[in-house]
């Protein structure tokens, strides 16, 4: 059953997991293990195509809506290095873990249970949109990004990462994460669902954005870590901006 850009089958998987969302070793553990890779080269995107304030606060004067926020493994780094964040996710479950673990860490994060297109549909508009591992869960991606394109200001910045759709991708996300490692639970992914950047980068410029950033993220087993690489064949982020004037084609 789908609600607009939400899939409720998908959500079930994640309402599952909720209790989890900050144990490095549990069900979200790949997660954990992007996660300072995937900060540091969104960072990189907001130095080049945004204000940037540096210091140790670099984002200080940063309106973000992190969409799929989940439990906040992105929204709380964010806010620590100075930007404003929005947190919007349709699973309530998610969002109390969320909630806890920021009034626990002192942090102030605006968290909603939302879809992207009832943000958009207000008329509010950010600086930084972030969907991270969510649009390969959305049964419309297309329409899924042209309403979180819509929530980008003029000269914002938009920031996704997800899968690609090929045979690495099917081995290391399915194979080998759900099935060998047991990562995450088996079913967590839909290959079908996966996006090439060519794809991904064409529903970006229908929605008035123009790609200006990717990179292949790759794991490391030896040092159980991933690093940015040219490859984007399994893991990939990119990045596109609403120009200030103009059209963005």
């Amino acid at each position: 059953m789908t609600d607009g850009t939400v899939d409720r089958a998908e959500l079930d998987k994640f309402r599952a997991m909720a209790a989890r969302w900050w144990d490095p070793h549990g069900p979200l553990r790949p997660l954990h293990l992007m996660n300072p890779t995937r900060i540091d080269w969104l960072l990189g995107q907001c130095r080049a195509h945004l204000t940037w304030a540096g210091g140790r606060r670099p984002l200080a004067g940063l309106e973000v809506l992190d969409v799929g926020c989940g439990g906040g493994l992105l929204a709380e780094p964010l806010t620590r290095l100075g930007a404003t964040v929005t947190g919007i996710d349709p699973e309530p479950a998610n969002l109390e873990v969320a909630r806890e673990h920021a009034r626990v860490a002192g942090l102030a994060i605006g968290y909603e249970a939302a879809r992207v297109e009832d943000i958009a549909a207000r008329g509010c508009r950010f600086d930084l949109v972030t969907a991270l591992e969510v649009v390969e869960h959305v049964p419309d991606p297309a329409a899924f990004v042209r309403a979180a394109a819509a929530t980008v200001r003029p000269g914002g910045l938009f920031v996704l990462s997800t899968l690609s759709r090929t045979l690495a991708s099917w081995v290391a996300a399915i194979v080998a994460a759900e099935y060998l490692l047991g990562w995450v639970p088996r079913g967590t992914h839909d290959w079908g669902r996966f996006l090439k950047p060519s794809e991904l980068a064409a529903h970006l410029r229908a929605a008035g954005l123009r790609p200006v950033g990717l990179t292949g993220l790759a794991y490391e087993p030896a040092y159980e870590r991933f690093t940015t690489c040219r490859d984007p064949g399994v893991n990939y982020m990119i990045a596109a901006v609403r120009d200030a004037v103009g059209g963005s084609a």
